[in-house]
């Protein structure tokens, strides 16, 4: 089970660090459904849990596993959320912030 929260958690971060590079912003004008996941039991007591993410990806919104992550010092960690705008909905991503 540590494997597989490991090796998640890995995947998620390097799909995201690739994705942040990205500044653009993508509209929908329907957001996508997201699956329904079961959050696996924390592997330890310190964890945080970080939420799943939307990641474009080929012309559309990819669905990304949350996953158990090391809190970081000083620091709390923002979810992402879908923001309404008068052009669609964008994906704003989660971020660790201060």
């Amino acid at each position: 089970m540590k494997q597989i929260v490991l090796a998640t958690s890995i995947i998620t971060s390097s799909l995201l660090a690739c994705s942040c590079g990205n500044a653009q912003r993508i509209h929908v004008s329907v957001r996508p459904v997201a699956p329904v996941v079961v959050r696996p039991v924390a592997p330890r007591l310190t964890a945080i849990w970080i939420a799943p993410e939307w990641v474009w990806r080929g012309g559309r919104y990819v669905y990304v596993n949350g996953y158990w992550a090391n809190p970081r010092a000083g620091y709390r960690y923002n979810p992402g959320y879908w923001r309404k705008t008068r052009r669609g909905d964008i994906w704003v991503a989660g971020v660790w912030v201060r």
